[in-house]
């Protein structure tokens, strides 16, 4: 299934979560924002929402530092 991940075109496994995701691009564990289709996807919901055919997801990583 094509997806579009900041911008750039990319082929994920059908039926997969925000969850899935997070882990197939090593973001497990690190401070992310995850926003699809314009509107951003609370932590507490990563688990529960599947990602369609076309979806527009922006993932923002926080990086420490002083």
């Amino acid at each position: 299934m094509n997806i579009q991940l900041n911008g750039q075109p990319r082929d994920i496994p059908s039926g997969a979560t925000v969850t899935q995701l997070i882990d197939l691009l090593g973001y497990t564990g690190k401070r992310i924002a995850v926003e699809r289709n314009g509107e951003i996807v609370p932590k507490s919901q990563h688990e529960i929402t599947s990602l369609n055919q076309d979806d527009k997801l922006e993932i923002v990583v926080a990086v420490g530092g002083g």
